[in-house]
């Protein structure tokens, strides 16, 4: 025998005796985790992962969390609501089991036992298919639609329910409303029964694809979310997801893929990509197989779960797949067209910065303004490191758009951040030096208290005019920071809503970094002894996932943490969205508001008195504003829709109250439209798509007001 075989003899007799005795030192399952046949079972990855989690939290976390009971009660809780926040699918004694596992978890967590947590995900999805089979039954049932019966759709702060009696009753009443929907709309009665019947079916089909991976996740999500708001772990194909959406690329084929009728379509081609430069491919064509390379099998791929399609479909840059499309407007039946493409790398421009140019007129002059819409800090890390002089970011895009604005001279310029929930941190730093000239711009505390100030070192600037920001209170995170320096600074004037709270810091961690050497080693010869292939992950995602670790606070320049409360705009508009309930004021355990030193800084103006007037002559015009007044009737309006919990199911009761609301709808959208010398709509037309924001068309008179008193 040749010393090599005897070497890779020896090394396969080495690894199976390591795993062998790896195994042997796992204890087994605390609990009988299978309730039906088909229940989902935790893998020895998904353990090790889950124990390395716990060391990485206690020793590295922020908030120095200590994982006890009172710990564990909370993931316990958490948990429950992550599966059944609703509360109808649990019945009462369901929860009274459980209850023997809620002061555990802490040690189940710490051994990486996942047994609980599958046993209670299993009998979850037992009472799920059951109530949705029960709705399946109720469908051809005759309704009475003249009782004065309402159907409760918000159960989250009622009890459990008490037993299969009362959850038949409540299943049968969300029947019953829902084909209530459909009748008040004028459908027929037996296209009602075939869409909820198809409805319903399409539930069971998709509960049936659930994999561990996606009870990992679950899990995962409520272990993390009781530490803080914001430390999150990514399973493998999450984790891509996730650094693929801050990068603003990916590699693939470059087409947004939807599920429907058990078939992957085409929702949209994106421009730039390797489908949009064939010509080959068109929304709507249907994918039934896909194959790998020139020569590789196609596999059907019909009745699969999305997600799992797209791992087949992306790939590396340079890279071929083959494609079995039946084309739009076609039946399945037909002769599929086969395709080849190139996967190569796509951006993602439309979720990119990009700009419009408004005029606005007052006090006798116009004046135009060039507004910059980002939607998120993104920057494209992965080419940067590889040294592309082209690489994705915010700082870069938003340059160039500047460039254009200066050269189409504008009067100012307006970064509308709202909704932008942030992303990365280097690019907030770097996109508010565009606006500066140099200095501190954020300052982030670590666990150990030690404060480190970020600045801005390029003394070059993109604009020097006036300049407006605005935010609403989904604005988070790296667009509190952004907005924060620039009024600190007195660079600009800030417009909107108190934004969103997020004053944490993440740091992304590939699992592979924290997971040990010998873990590796046999969790490697699993695959390689039992590859069932049942959880497909992506090429270039984490092997092991990714955990987003809090590790630091974000402080502005002035001292202020940007924790909980954010920015508060210089100019301020009332938000249909309070804070008890959006934001990070609605988290119950997010980490608290403080103050650090403030840095040493030179304002470039003191605003103070220019924001005074701004705001009076704002308030002078809102006092005869009719959006303004309509902005507060959607305000009163979704306070009441927010506190509602149920509906009526009397069809004339309900069919009022549609044709009322609806009525008063058209009124004032009409008052807006002649207001702003639109046609008025006839009752049942649908607007076309306008340009009509009252925040920020009110934002750009607040500009003008800025350029006059400047």
């Amino acid at each position: 025998m040749k010393l090599k075989s005897v070497k890779e003899m020896l090394k396969r007799l080495f690894l199976a005796l390591f795993i062998v005795a790896a195994l042997s030192c796992q204890a087994d399952p605390r609990v009988n985790i299978l309730v039906a046949d088909g229940d989902l079972q935790p893998d020895k990855q998904q353990s090790v992962i889950t124990k390395s989690l716990v060391e990485l939290m206690e020793n590295f976390h922020y908030h120095k969390v200590i994982i006890d009971d009172a710990f564990s009660s909370i993931v316990f809780d958490e948990y429950l609501k992550a599966l059944d926040g609703g509360k109808t699918y649990f019945l009462q004694s369901d929860i009274a089991g459980f209850e023997k596992y809620r002061l555990t978890m802490d040690d189940d967590l710490r051994d990486g036992d996942l047994s609980v947590a599958f046993y209670i995900f299993n009998v979850y999805q037992k009472r799920y298919n059951d109530r949705v089979n029960f709705a399946l039954t109720e469908i051809n049932k005759d309704f009475n639609f003249t009782s004065n019966e309402s159907y409760t759709y918000d159960r989250e702060k009622l009890p459990w329910l008490k037993s299969e009696l009362e959850s038949n009753s409540l299943w049968s009443k969300r029947v019953k409303y829902e084909m209530l929907n459909l009748k008040i709309t004028g459908t027929e009665q037996s296209k009602i029964k075939e869409t909820l019947k198809k409805r319903y079916e399409n539930l069971i089909s998709q509960s049936t694809k659930f994999n561990n991976q996606d009870v990992f996740q679950i899990f995962m999500n409520a272990f993390t979310g009781t530490i803080d708001p914001h430390t999150s772990y990514f399973v493998p194909n999450r984790a891509q997801e996730f650094n693929e959406d801050l990068a603003r690329t990916f590699e693939g084929i470059g087409a947004r893929l939807q599920l429907e009728n058990e078939v992957v379509k085409i929702a949209e081609i994106i421009p730039g990509g390797p489908a949009f430069k064939s010509k080959a491919l068109q929304a709507n064509d249907r994918i039934i197989a896909v194959a790998q390379g020139k020569d590789g099998e196609f596999v059907d791929v019909i009745g699969w779960r999305l997600d799992i399609t797209v791992t087949k479909i992306k790939g590396p840059k340079g890279t071929m797949v083959r494609l079995k499309v039946i084309p739009a407007g076609q039946e399945l039946s037909s002769s599929p067209k086969i395709i080849e493409l190139v996967r190569d790398k796509v951006v993602l421009e439309d979720q990119s910065a990009k700009k419009i140019i408004k005029t606005v007129n007052s006090g006798g002059k116009s004046y135009k303004i060039g507004i910059i819409q980002l939607p998120a800090f993104y920057a494209d890390f992965k080419a940067l490191q590889a040294g592309d002089p082209n690489y994705k970011s915010t700082t870069r895009d938003v340059k160039l758009l500047l460039d254009t604005l200066k050269r189409e001279k504008v009067d100012a310029v307006v970064l509308d951040l709202r909704s932008n929930g942030g992303g990365s941190l280097p690019e907030a730093i770097t996109l508010t030096g565009l606006f500066i000239k140099s200095g501190p711009v954020v300052q982030v505390r670590d666990r150990r208290n030690k404060v480190e100030v970020s600045e801005d070192e390029d003394e070059s600037i993109a604009w020097n005019g006036p300049l407006g920001v605005l935010i609403d209170r989904f604005s988070a995170s790296a667009s509190e920071i952004f907005a924060g320096a620039i009024q600190d600074y007195g660079r600009g004037v800030i417009i909107g809503n108190q934004s969103y709270g997020k004053g944490t810091v993440q740091q992304g961690i590939d699992m592979s970094r924290i997971i040990s050497p010998s873990d590796k080693i046999m969790l490697k010869g699993l695959q390689t002894v039992n590859n069932k292939g049942e959880n497909a992950v992506r090429t270039n995602a984490p092997e092991f996932g990714q955990i987003n670790l809090t590790m630091a606070k974000f402080y502005r320049v002035n001292g202020s943490s940007t924790q909980h409360k954010g920015v508060v705009p210089d100019i301020e508009f009332p938000t249909v969205f309070p804070k008890d309930k959006y934001g990070e004021s609605s988290e119950p355990r997010a980490l608290v508001w403080d103050t650090v030193q403030p840095s040493i800084f030179s304002p470039v103006a003191n605003l103070a008195k220019v924001n005074a007037n701004l705001l009076s002559l704002h308030q002078e015009r809102m006092k005869s504003s009719s959006d303004f007044k309509d902005l507060q009737e959607d305000i009163a309006e979704f306070a009441k829709r927010e506190s509602e919990t149920s509906i009526t199911l009397n069809e004339a009761r309900l069919k009022k109250e549609r044709e009322d609301r609806e009525a008063i709808a058209l009124e004032r959208e009409n008052k807006k439209r002649v207001a702003k010398g639109l046609a008025p709509l006839k009752k049942g037309e649908t607007k076309a798509k306008e340009d009509i924001d009252f925040i920020r068309d009110e934002g750009l008179q607040i500009m003008a007001d800025f350029i006059q008193i400047k």
